[in-house]
């Protein structure tokens, strides 16, 4: 085997000079591979969001709740009877069943749009929920004191319109107890505590139909829609 050479002083010198070898991968700088663009990445960001799409979300959604409660509040005052032939087919609690359904699809939408983020489909599921619901509330009269107007409207048949309106609210307390939970588990519970798995997406759904079958199951069967 043939001895080490030792460089000389000199030689050291003009490596230093020279800079590192080229054939060393560690010490060659990289070399640029993202093509220039003329577009800083605000501008980038900005055309990946489609802001055209979000005021077109916005215009529907304020579109389903204006025309569709007009719409059905305009055939209960003045279509009453073509109303009552088709709703006195079926029973309050299928009625308030159905008023539920499409409130709770509604808000299923607005849930799953925040899993979902990138998906359009849930926000489409949410502005049709939202139609749908909006339509039975102006069949139904829904106010805050319902029961006075459907009475006025539908006399001895206003039950039907009042279990409509009393699935709605059903709807709306179930998600108004969900959120105090939710925020409450987030406050209150610790982050290693096994309650803290309530947070997470699919578990929170999953607690939000939980706490909606049963507002549902306290109109059906608790003797809301008889008493109303």
């Amino acid at each position: 085997m043939a001895p080490a050479t030792i460089p000389t002083p000199e030689q050291r010198h003009q490596a230093h000079l020279d800079g590192p070898e080229p054939d060393n991968p560690a010490s060659a700088h990289p070399e640029a591979t993202i093509p220039e663009s003329e577009y800083s990445l605000a501008e980038i960001e900005q055309r990946k969001a489609r802001p055209i799409w979000w005021v077109v979300l916005a215009l529907a959604t304020l579109l389903a709740i204006i025309l569709p409660y007009g719409y059905g509040r305009s055939l209960a005052i003045n279509h009453t009877q073509g109303v009552l032939h088709y709703a006195s087919a079926m029973d309050p609690r299928g009625i308030a069943l159905i008023a539920w359904m499409v409130t709770v699809l509604a808000f299923m939408g607005i849930g799953m749009s925040i899993i979902e983020s990138h998906s359009w489909f849930w926000r489409a599921v949410f502005v049709l929920g939202l139609a749908a619901e909006q339509l039975i509330a102006g069949l139904c009269l829904l106010k805050m004191n319902f029961w006075y107007g459907t009475f006025v409207i539908y006399h001895h048949q206003a039950i039907l319109a009042n279990a409509a309106n009393l699935g709605i609210i059903a709807a709306g307390l179930g998600v108004a107890v969900f959120a105090i939970l939710f925020v409450a588990i987030l406050v209150c519970v610790k982050k290693d505590s096994p309650w803290n798995v309530l947070t997470h997406s699919w578990s929170a759904l999953s607690m939000f139909f939980i706490i909606e079958l049963i507002a549902l199951a306290i109109v059906l069967f608790g003797g809301l829609i008889t008493a109303v």
